[in-house]
């Protein structure tokens, strides 16, 4: 899918050709924009095109029933490729043009955004990408994952581990295979602090991006003996990890990746190969939630779709109806606030940070954003593959919040001392 610039009108058949759409179409709606610059070309391809295409749909659903408190949602869509200058001149194009929200899918682009977001006051959602600490919203105000983390993924997994071996890690080995970015050497700070505390050995082994090539890394993988691997990764590195993990004979139970596992994943590395593998669920897969069923029957069924019908219900599809279905909710909420605007970035704050155990009928854990709590509770589960579709294993948890929330102050007050 490549994108160059386009407006998507929620509600509309498509998206409309390039160049923004003329105001005057507007005139007589009360209109809310959204800036989604993503990367459909470079790195994480497949990942954003489900991503996006879940979003358009649900804002298709909320606008052909007449929009939220009098509102349309209209989505600006862009590609950045993942290359910082094209995202800055993205986020620049939607703070002229009244874009009070942002969504980059990118942890290098969303950590060059921090600064212009808060000091223009553009909500910047970081959905499973840049920053962890931006969990702290008494230090980034406008910085919002509005789900978990990956300190919180980190966590979860580690419970996870913990309970497969009865409650002890003591003298147990993980390794941790991850791209060589920021975003891959985000986990490792809680990792380590959790290896001191639970008694594990911890090794690290990096690979250089995309992650085309992992072939040396994973025979030493193999010779250390681990009792457990995470794998840390997105687009290409996920699949080429997995991959090679299944040749070099690792057991896949004992192996798990963070969010960014989905179906199509295991399209292209074999389906009944990757049997067993695990991963971090934030919101629930597949086609039952009531809000998928909806899309089907009210945007899909009616020739709205905004992609193939067959990733409706993946695991990426569905994090961006989640991440689309908490955006509207910030912006009901802003609207009970101030029902007539003046439609601003800090009057999408007020809503984003009131919302209140929200699950998007079932779609999601009771998630509550607060001024101080971005995340939202740091609830996940860890699913299972089954050969045919992820199958949860737990019930929703948080896990190690002491040890993630310590890491989250530490580096949020460094922020506020020395803005990095």
């Amino acid at each position: 899918m490549s994108l160059d610039r386009r407006s998507f009108i929620a509600g509309s058949a498509a998206l409309a050709a390039p160049l923004a759409l003329p105001v005057q179409v507007f005139a007589q709606e009360k209109i809310v924009r959204f800036s989604l610059p993503q990367d459909f070309t470079r790195i994480y391809t497949f990942v954003t095109s489900e991503y996006n295409q879940g979003q358009r749909d649900y804002f298709t659903l909320v606008n052909d029933r007449g929009g939220v408190s009098g509102y349309k949602i209209v989505a600006d869509i862009t590609d950045h490729a993942n290359d910082l200058p094209r995202a800055i001149e993205a986020y620049e194009r939607g703070k002229r043009e009244g874009a009070v929200l942002i969504d980059p899918l990118s942890t290098p682009v969303a950590r060059a955004l921090v600064p212009r977001a808060l000091e223009d006051k553009i909500n910047m959602i970081t959905a499973y990408s840049g920053r962890s600490d931006a969990a702290d919203g008494s230090a980034f105000p406008y910085v919002l994952p509005l789900s978990i983390n990956y300190w919180t993924q980190a966590g979860l997994i580690i419970e996870q581990f913990k309970k497969t071996e009865k409650g002890s890690l003591k003298g147990k080995k993980i390794v941790f295979v991850h791209i060589d970015t920021p975003f891959g050497k985000e986990p490792l700070p809680i990792l380590n602090v959790l290896a001191k505390k639970e008694g594990y050995e911890l090794a690290a082994f990096p690979y250089t991006p995309p992650g085309n090539d992992q072939s040396a890394i994973w025979p030493q993988v193999r010779r250390a003996r681990p009792d457990f691997v995470i794998f840390w990764g997105a687009g290409v590195g996920q699949t080429v990890a997995l991959t090679e993990a299944i040749r070099n004979g690792l057991p896949m139970d004992r192996v798990s990746g963070s969010v960014w596992l989905s179906e199509s994943d295991m399209d292209v590395v074999g389906r009944e190969a990757a049997k067993g593998v695990m991963k971090v669920e934030p919101c629930v897969g597949g086609r039952e939630p009531k809000v998928i069923k909806d899309i089907l029957a009210d945007v899909v069924g009616k020739g709205k779709g905004a992609g193939p019908e067959n990733k409706v219900g993946t695991a990426y599809y569905n994090y961006g109806v989640q991440m689309a279905t908490l955006m509207v909710e910030g912006v009901r909420k802003a609207a009970e606030k101030a029902p007539n605007g003046p439609v601003t970035g800090p009057w999408l704050n007020e809503g984003l940070r009131s919302i209140t155990n929200f699950t998007a009928d079932g779609l999601l854990p009771p998630t509550t954003i607060t001024r101080d709590d971005h995340q939202g509770g740091g609830m996940g589960r860890i699913a299972r593959w089954d050969g045919a579709k992820f199958v949860p294993i737990t019930d929703w948890y948080s896990a190690n919040q002491d040890v993630v929330w310590e890491e989250i102050r530490k580096n949020s007050d460094e922020f506020k001392k020395s803005g990095k």
